[in-house]
């Protein structure tokens, strides 16, 4: 099921917005060339909201410790995350990001 989460143009391009959506958070961002993406909103290390965190290239670094995850793939890309992101499908429609739950 697709949902609508939020505003393309609230994301600005190599950034990420937080989305609360069913007793959950995820993460949504916006490469450069305008593309979405969306991950669980919570660093699988500690739990921490990775909305306060930098975005760099592929890479959401997490404002705790500094752990980074491809925000594409998941993948944890340096320590001390080690556990993947999981990700979701988005696209967007008529202008609004919508996520695949």
């Amino acid at each position: 099921m697709w949902v609508q989460a939020c505003a393309v143009d609230d994301i600005d391009p190599e950034d990420l917005v937080r989305w609360d959506h069913a007793g959950r958070t995820f993460a949504i961002y916006r490469d450069a060339k305008g593309a979405v993406f969306a991950t669980d909103g919570l660093c699988t290390h500690e739990n921490v909201h990775l909305c306060d965190g930098l975005v760099m290239d592929d890479e959401i670094e997490c404002p705790k410790h500094n752990g980074r995850f491809n925000y594409k793939t998941g993948e944890a890309k340096r320590l001390p995350c080690v556990a993947r992101l999981k990700t979701w499908p988005a696209r967007v429609v008529d202008g609004m990001v919508e996520v695949e739950l």
